[in-house]
């Protein structure tokens, strides 16, 4: 029988965010679209969006990590993402990710009122890392 699980590993400037040989499956979103590997696929390079990564395990448990865009390659038993940054939902400072949204909100406003479109691309992908880290902390285990 098949083995059916890999090695999910993600890593940032910063250092190894998750390293887990007990996955079963991973979903990611994709500049192509949502995305979902298991053992043994093919080999695949992928360009990932600003979104959550969902880590599915043998044993009915998910993870989930803040993935700020970055590369997925996976080669059929090992999954390596190299993120500017990701972050676990523990290690997310809630706080200061809905003070980022607001400060996104606002610059977006700005930038619409002067015509800005650098600015306002620059503040809508602001605003889609702190949505997405917010959504991601709402997994926070539960001690």
């Amino acid at each position: 029988m098949a083995d059916t699980n890999f090695q999910v590993t993600i890593i940032t400037p910063d250092g190894t965010v998750y390293d887990n040989d007990k996955a079963t499956m991973i979903i990611m979103n994709t500049s192509g679209g949502q995305m979902g590997i298991m053992a043994n696929h093919v080999p695949v390079l992928a360009s990932l969006e600003i979104s959550q990564l969902r880590i599915h395990h043998n044993t009915g448990t998910d993870e989930v990590a803040a993935v700020n865009g970055g590369i997925l390659q996976f080669d059929g038993k090992n999954a390596l993402i190299t993120a500017d940054s990701a972050e676990m939902p523990e290690k997310i400072d809630v706080h200061r990710a809905e003070e980022a949204k607001a400060r996104a909100e606002e610059e977006i406003r700005h930038a619409k009122e002067e015509h800005r479109q650098n600015d306002l691309a620059r503040a809508e992908v602001h605003l889609k890392r702190a949505i997405n880290r917010l959504k991601v902390s709402q997994y926070k285990k539960q001690d």
